[in-house]
């Protein structure tokens, strides 16, 4: 099969980029192109930091910021409130302009290279509190409030400790 033909059987599998790619798309696309993010820095009137906890074969256990990869032709905005709403349950504001832009490559071939956009963020609501962690360790995706920067930040968030 050429080049050609086997990128043809690609965009065949792909019913809606706008939705995210098939699991085994989105890796290959991982290994040749950065992939840009958002994460957002939400933080209360006491400064704690709301964190999410991660457990994946990426990056690990351990607690992050919460927020994901922009979709194709998604702007940051809509994947900023995508995100609170599918990992906190709620809605919120933010800042237009991010806080911060850090680029990451790592030695990982699969989502190896990362430009993350941080952006300032106020809730709207309260967080669902279903998703609130009480477990030791925490279930993936469960959330709590810090207030300083927790020893199991994932490593690839370190760059981020100064703003916990």
């Amino acid at each position: 099969m050429d080049l050609t033909a086997a990128i043809s059987v690609l965009e065949a599998a792909i019913r809606d980029p706008h939705r995210g790619l098939p699991e085994p798309v989105f890796r290959l696309v991982s290994r040749l192109t950065p992939l840009i993010n958002v994460d957002l820095l939400i933080q209360d009137d006491r400064s704690r930091t709301l964190l999410t906890w991660r457990d994946d074969e990426f990056f690990g256990a351990g607690w992050h910021i919460p927020g994901g990869i922009i979709r194709y032709k998604e702007t940051a905005a809509q994947r900023i409130v995508t995100c609170a709403h599918e990992e906190l349950g709620v809605d919120v504001s933010f800042e237009e302009i991010p806080a911060l832009m850090l680029e990451s490559i790592s030695a990982m071939g699969t989502r190896g290279h990362f430009i993350s956009l941080l952006f300032r963020c106020r809730l709207a609501g309260r967080p669902d509190d279903r998703r609130r962690a009480i477990s030791k360790p925490p279930r993936a995706g469960d959330w709590r409030w810090h207030d300083r920067c927790p020893p199991d930040l994932i490593e690839a968030q370190q760059a981020y400790a100064r703003f916990l």
